[in-house]
């Protein structure tokens, strides 16, 4: 990043990044517990994540604040105020996916207190996994302004897609077969569909820190493309 005219500016918004690699932290333990809570059918492991979603929004709004704050107090201007601009738009793609996972958990909840007998039996874990890691490597990129990742978490997301494509398939399959198995099909799809959500706000993640390193906006140009703004 280039040097700041004043030394206070580099304080408040090495705090602001800080937090909001906090906050990447808790909504990345939201996922991980929302997945556990469906796996085993840990009802008070769901509870949490859900009673955990007030302490994301609250996270965001001190963090929007202080942002507001710095732009007032600093006017940053050029990569300064780029950087600010990108660190709001994550902020707000992180609660997006505390919401997401959430969803998750409170779909979980429901399967395990239901009959779970007519649950379809289709794997999410190889998806969340791929989400989870995605989200993992753009939180990496933030923290370090490196926008290498941006190319493979891109190819990650397709990935996702694909494996959401596939579990609607064999979704729809179990509900045309055997139409007691519509309610809780259902559920799956939402949480897939969680997954899936996820793993895009990830990828966006990753944009906004291309956008951060290089002034490039490489949103929707491909792969190839990203590519090639991040010199690979």
């Amino acid at each position: 990043m280039n040097e700041h005219i004043t030394k206070q500016f580099d304080v408040d918004l090495g705090n602001i990044r800080t937090r909001v690699l906090q906050l990447g932290g808790l909504v990345e333990k939201q996922i991980v517990q929302a997945m556990t809570a469906l796996d085993t059918g840990d009802i008070g492991m769901a509870d949490q994540v859900i009673e955990q979603d007030h302490l994301v929004n609250r996270n965001e709004v001190e963090l929007d604040e202080a942002c507001t704050h710095i732009i007032a107090r600093r006017q940053p201007t050029a990569s300064d105020l780029r950087t600010i601009m990108m660190v709001v738009k994550t902020i707000t793609d992180l609660e997006r996916i505390g919401d997401e996972a959430k969803k998750i958990a409170k779909k979980a909840r429901a399967l395990h207190a239901a009959d779970t007998s007519f649950r379809p039996r289709i794997p999410l874990q190889h998806a969340a996994a791929l989400a989870l890691d995605m989200l993992r490597k753009a939180l990496d990129s933030f923290a370090r302004t490196d926008a290498s990742a941006a190319a493979s978490i891109a190819r990650q997301d397709q990935e996702v897609d694909a494996e959401f494509k596939a579990i609607m398939r064999q979704l729809i399959t179990f509900m045309m077969e055997d139409p007691r198995t519509i309610t809780p099909a259902l559920d799956v799809l939402f949480i897939a569909k969680s997954i899936e959500r996820i793993g895009d706000h990830a990828k966006n993640l990753s944009e906004y820190v291309v956008y951060m390193a290089k002034g490039r906006d490489v949103r929707h140009i491909g792969i190839e493309a990203i590519e090639q703004e991040v010199g690979q």
